[in-house]
């Protein structure tokens, strides 16, 4: 009897031990405090973004070149949505005349110009330099029906179909 509470002693402080242990790491991991440095010298941090202006980045397309805009020109002049001659620039008027040119065919107006409306004004992509476009070899699409006469109706026999 002497000896089972010695043993049973001995494996609740082993287990009081590890009880301990175990709260003392966890309270020491979880309160882990950031100090001031215990010489007496300070720290400070100059901030250089604080003070300075965000860099903005600009995406996308910011303007129109001359060259596409007088290409523009020359077509609202074409389809009558502008009067004169083309200048080069994309002003109040051309901007006038793309806005009603896309709102008679129903699209938005608001941004500009509109994909659809550059095609449909006839200055969408040009294929024409793709890499097969001039020497390609297209093939006109099967005929409806290859078989020979005999082998047609040989096929048509066996599925029951009478032509």
């Amino acid at each position: 009897m002497y000896r089972g509470v010695i043993i049973v002693v001995t494996i609740r402080s082993i287990m009081a031990l590890l009880i301990s242990a175990a709260l003392f790491s966890a309270s020491a991991v979880a309160s882990r405090v950031h100090q001031a440095p215990t010489s007496g010298q300070h720290r400070t941090h100059k901030l250089t973004t604080a003070h300075s202006k965000p860099v903005r980045r600009t995406h996308g397309q910011q303007g129109i070149d001359t060259e596409r805009a007088t290409q523009i020109q020359q077509a609202l002049i074409r389809e009558h949505y502008m009067t004169g001659e083309a200048t080069g620039k994309w002003d109040a008027t051309t901007i006038a005349a793309m806005q009603k040119y896309q709102a008679d065919q129903g699209w938005q107006t608001k941004l500009m110009p509109d994909s659809r409306a550059i095609k449909k004004l006839g200055l969408g992509p040009d294929y024409s330099n793709a890499i097969n476009a001039k020497t390609g070899a297209f093939i006109d699409p099967a005929q409806k029906n290859t078989l020979p006469p005999e082998q047609a109706a040989a096929f048509a026999d066996a599925a029951g179909v009478h032509q």
